[in-house]
């Protein structure tokens, strides 16, 4: 399939781009995150700590390990704070 990837923050600065379109078989945004690693240096930079990462699959907010069939877009940020 293929998903646009959204990436947020300081992941569009480590990725060095606010977005790019994959073909993945990638079951879930885990998976995709495997796979987006082994592309580059800095997506592997991008992905170092996974526990301060957000998910969001078609607009909504879901975790790491939710499925991704059928699924057009694929999103990736911090934790966000309210104030």
């Amino acid at each position: 399939m293929t998903v646009e990837v959204l990436y947020f923050a300081w992941l569009r600065e480590r990725v060095g781009q606010p977005r790019e379109t994959v073909q993945t078989d990638a079951p879930t945004p885990r998976a995709l995150i495997a796979e987006l690693v082994a592309r580059s240096e800095s997506h592997a930079a991008a992905f170092a700590d996974m526990a301060a990462l957000r998910c969001a699959v078609d607009q909504r907010l879901t975790d790491l390990d939710a499925p991704l069939a059928g699924a057009r877009e694929v999103a990736f940020f911090p934790p966000m704070t309210g104030g």
